[in-house]
């Protein structure tokens, strides 16, 4: 379960942060998960909490943003929902899309 990992990275990246801050704990962290980032939300909420444990995180939540992958098609300028399993196939004008524009993301957008 590589969500264990990700998880200490972002308690660590937390707990970083609110200590620059002059903070002594953090009640919650909201990350960015991408539809296409391979992470599972309900493993990694779960390795959070694992993690968190004897931390300034200890008691902290985890928001999860899902980010639904899109992809553009330079030809005929459409975006498009990819889906799950993802098809990188244009629905308007059916040729591959160009570009992938959203979905891989795996960031903390904000420590409270």
């Amino acid at each position: 379960m590589h969500e264990l990992s990700i998880a200490t990275a972002i308690v660590e990246q937390a707990g970083e942060w609110a200590r620059a801050d002059g903070a002594d704990r953090v009640l919650a962290v909201t990350v960015r998960v991408g539809e296409l980032s391979g992470v599972v939300p309900d493993a990694l909420d779960f390795a959070f909490e694992v993690a968190r444990d004897g931390t300034a995180l200890a008691g902290a939540r985890l928001v999860v943003e899902q980010v639904t992958a899109r992809a553009w098609c330079g030809p005929c300028t459409e975006e498009f929902a990819v889906g799950m399993p993802p098809f990188f196939w244009c629905p308007r004008c059916d040729r591959p899309a160009t570009e992938l524009r959203s979905g891989r993301e795996l960031e903390i957008t904000a420590v409270e």
